[in-house]
């Protein structure tokens, strides 16, 4: 099982320094991986002293994600001023350069600002059709790399444009591009009142599924809290389609420890998706399937209640 966790979770304790930040990463038993922030985590050291340090970490880089900051505050691709639309493209572009500099696979496009607060603020078909225009050339601009949407219903605006495994999965499909697919994240999901296990679904039946994010919440704002903390059930379901769709990318660890020490937090984190990926082994995946298709409410009650034995 290949793991990753928030490099911005271990910056405060090493001055920021994104290389010490790396090692760091890769004295915790379990993390496996690596994602790094676009542009953000890029401007103390070149992409060749980033790739020199990954590997001498030895770590594996899962990918980048692209981060857009107060100049796209009205918009990053979606935006109705043309040359700010081009800058977030010409920003998709280096990060994808800089994806494949380090020895990444995959691009994660996390729209924040396309989107709206007010009615008759956007011309929501003509917003819809720039984005796919944009999304469509970075895919023919990196084939080599996976260009993977992530979706929340909102924060940083009140209504994100790709709000939905729905509307990104139209995205998806409107684009028709190989190397294009989904990102999920746990606790985006509760927040759209999706069951992420049926979302993320989805996405994995389609051969879509290019990212997982996992963290918990309480469903109204992006919460990240530890793995399994507020909804088990549905994170052993979660854990249980990333298992039964054979999903070989990283897990990335998306949580927020803002009170706890970052290190303990994400050891937590391993220990919590090991035990639940224990489980599901120990019950096998044959047994619960036949628990599902006997659409039981008493069963499934039944299979909780054996994974706490």
């Amino acid at each position: 099982m290949k793991l990753a966790t928030r490099i911005n979770s271990i910056l405060p304790t090493v001055n920021g320094d994104v290389i010490k930040a790396i090692k760091k990463l890769s004295e915790i038993g379990g993390i496996t991986s690596v994602d790094l922030n676009y542009p953000e985590h890029f401007d103390q050291y070149s992409n060749s002293e980033i790739y020199a340090a990954i590997k001498e970490a030895n770590l594996e880089v899962n990918g980048l994600a692209l981060r857009f900051r107060n100049s796209f505050k009205n918009g990053e691709l979606g935006n109705t001023q043309e040359d700010i639309a081009e800058d977030a493209f010409i920003l998709c572009k280096k990060a994808a350069d800089a994806c494949r500099e380090i020895g990444g696979k995959v691009v994660t496009l996390w729209l924040g600002f396309d989107g709206f607060d007010y009615p008759f603020q956007i011309d929501y078909q003509k917003i819809w059709h720039q984005v796919k225009g944009y999304i469509i050339a970075l895919g023919e601009y990196a084939p080599d790399l996976l260009i993977s949407i992530e979706y929340k219903p909102y924060e940083e605006r009140s209504y994100a444009l790709i709000d939905s495994i729905g509307t990104t999965m139209l995205m998806v499909n409107d684009v028709n591009r190989e190397n294009v697919g989904v990102t999920v994240d746990y606790c985006h999901m509760l927040m759209k009142r999706e069951n992420p296990a049926y979302g993320l679904s989805l996405a994995a039946d389609k051969e879509k599924l290019y990212g997982v994010h996992i963290n918990d919440g309480y469903g109204s704002h992006d919460d990240g809290l530890m793995v399994g903390t507020v909804s088990l059930m549905q994170t052993l379901e979660f854990m249980y389609y990333l298992k039964k769709y054979n999903y070989q990318g990283a897990i990335y660890f998306d949580t927020f420890p803002v009170r706890e020490d970052p290190i303990f937090e994400i050891r937590q984190n391993v220990a919590s998706i090991e035990k639940i990926s224990q489980l599901i082994d120990q019950l096998g995946l044959e047994y619960i399937q036949n628990i599902i298709n006997k659409n039981d409410a008493v069963e499934v009650n039944k299979l909780f209640y054996q994974c706490l034995k």
